[in-house]
């Protein structure tokens, strides 16, 4: 579990399971394994790129598929991925109960893709503590 996350393998569809001591940590960890996923190759000479996203929702379980479909949008849209992802606001927002969060993402330009993530799905997501550590098993459709 160096990594802070595991590809699995699921028929027709990639899973990922990640891990964090944090909320915080396990949403950059699902991140992180999701771009691995799509086996980028960056262009030559790198490019360096830098988006601020901003995601609410309903819960936490909708703001990490959320989260993943906002960075999955800025990496298809830009043609970019991105190595560091900082949370700069992760929580609940006022008294509406929903959960925000706020990140930059820097990176680099992407010549092409190993693979192709349609969406990041709500199938079986459940964020759970366990053993002092936050997990959640992701299914991306590919």
């Amino acid at each position: 579990m160096d990594k802070g996350y595991k590809i699995l393998e699921h028929p027709a569809d990639v899973r990922v399971r990640a891990f964090g001591k944090t909320k915080e940590k396990l949403f950059i960890n699902a991140a992180k394994g999701m771009m691995e996923i799509l086996q980028s190759k960056i262009q030559t000479p790198p490019s360096k790129c830098q988006r601020n996203i901003r995601v609410k929702s309903v819960d936490l379980n909708a703001l990490l598929v959320d989260f993943l479909s906002e960075v999955l949008y800025q990496i298809q849209t830009n043609r970019e991925v991105y190595n560091e992802v900082k949370l700069e606001r992760f929580g609940p927002s006022n008294s509406s109960g929903q959960s925000t969060l706020e990140a930059e993402l820097i990176g680099n330009k992407v010549e092409s893709f190993g693979e192709d993530i349609k969406g990041v799905t709500h199938h079986d997501l459940k964020i759970e503590q366990r053993n002092g550590l936050y997990e959640a098993t992701i299914l991306f459709d590919i």
